[in-house]
């Protein structure tokens, strides 16, 4: 069986829910995965992603860089027209509500992320757009 470092997508948020993040939770580089359900804007489905994440004064960061891609990652728009999300650390799943990070709080949070993923420095020149820091708070 392929390990989930191996993983993306579908197949890491699948493998993480199935062992309750005992395969997934860690994952490359020493990163830490939590995996995000957000409501489909259009078809009110739920969606599920397998994000890098940061605990950071209590709440959870990640990072809507889409790997410097022109559009942000499809989650985002989700969460920007819902803010209300579930998040899944390991085997616990909890409510939670999402926000992007002021601009005052950017900088530190910033540097707190790029310190366990330093390829996002790289992926923000890739792009016009301001990637943002989303936190998200439990509900």
């Amino acid at each position: 069986m392929t390990s989930a470092i191996d993983l993306h997508g579908p197949a890491h948020v699948q493998r993480y829910l199935e062992t309750g993040g005992e395969d997934g939770y860690h994952w490359r580089n020493g990163t830490e995965i939590l995996i995000l359900f957000t409501t489909g804007r259009q078809s009110g489905e739920e969606r599920s992603h397998a994000l890098i994440f940061r605990e950071f004064n209590g709440a959870y960061l990640v990072v809507a860089s889409k790997g410097g891609a022109p559009q942000p990652p499809a989650w985002f728009v989700n969460l920007r027209d819902n803010p209300e999300v579930e998040v899944q650390i390991k085997a616990e799943r909890f409510p939670a509500t999402a926000r992007v990070a002021t601009a005052a709080e950017k900088p530190a949070m910033w540097a707190a992320m790029t310190e366990v993923w330093p390829d996002y420095d790289e992926y923000q020149t890739k792009t016009d757009r301001e990637i943002p820091v989303v936190v998200l708070e439990r509900r």
